[in-house]
């Protein structure tokens, strides 16, 4: 779930780049996301777009973190969740290239649960999973529990299927989609079999039992080492 979340930060930067900047370096200006964290003493911060860029410096070196608005004072010490490294960003907003930015989902600590999180027509909501889960499977020839689809995904591939499950999460506006998380009471949550992911036009609540109809993908890889082994794309949504 928090590799998912992360996917979905990432996503939402990448929204920022359409809306405040381009890239004006090579196509390969873009670096996989960092591993960890970034701190350092704040120089200069400024608002655009939805965001904050804050200047920061450690031991002489200098970089630019890009995170949700917030409120950053100049000669504060922060700490930055690892993010996406863009190189040669360029800036409509600003009218400036950053030589380079990382593109952070938030800040560490108490600042972090302060933060706005704004992210560019990012709307989240989710429901604590820890009660027991039981939704009666769909019916029909193309009905599979969550479990069956991480099952039988190498036969489904690319076809039609229809499962139902309480919705526990969604992501709004991605990428032109909602992101919705379905449980039914089936699969290992060790082995993250009991939540799939589809995208929909349509947008349940959280808490919703819903029966989705789209096709499945296997092993869908969104680039930055991000992939789903299971995933219901273009789907119908019906409660």
């Amino acid at each position: 779930m928090k590799r998912f979340s992360l996917f979905f930060s990432m996503f939402a930067f990448m929204l920022v780049v359409a809306v405040n900047g381009s890239y004006a370096g090579a196509p390969k200006s873009a670096e996989p996301p960092q591993s960890s964290p970034l701190s350092g003493k704040v120089m200069e911060s400024i608002n655009g777009g939805g965001y904050t860029y804050v200047h920061i410096e450690k031991g002489g070196k200098k970089i630019w973190v890009a995170v949700p608005e917030m409120k950053v004072a100049v000669g504060q010490e922060m700490s930055f969740q690892p993010g996406m490294t863009m190189n040669n960003f360029a800036s409509k907003t600003f009218n400036r290239t950053f030589e380079t930015i990382v593109f952070s989902s938030g800040v560490i600590g108490q600042q972090g649960k302060e933060a706005i999180n704004k992210s560019a027509g990012q709307k989240q909501a989710e429901v604590s999973t820890n009660k027991t889960i039981k939704v009666k499977k769909a019916s029909g020839p193309n009905a599979y529990t969550v479990a069956e689809l991480y099952e039988k995904r190498n036969d489904l591939d690319k076809k039609e299927v229809v499962v139902r499950g309480l919705v526990v999460k969604v992501s709004a506006e991605i990428m032109g989609k909602n992101w919705i998380h379905l449980q039914d009471g089936s699969g290992d949550p060790s082995k993250g079999t009991n939540d799939i992911v589809v995208t929909s036009q349509e947008l349940p609540a959280v808490g919703d039992t819903v029966t989705a109809r789209g096709a499945l993908s296997k092993d869908k890889d969104f680039g930055y080492g991000y992939n789903y082994p299971v995933i219901v794309e273009q789907a119908s949504i019906k409660k």
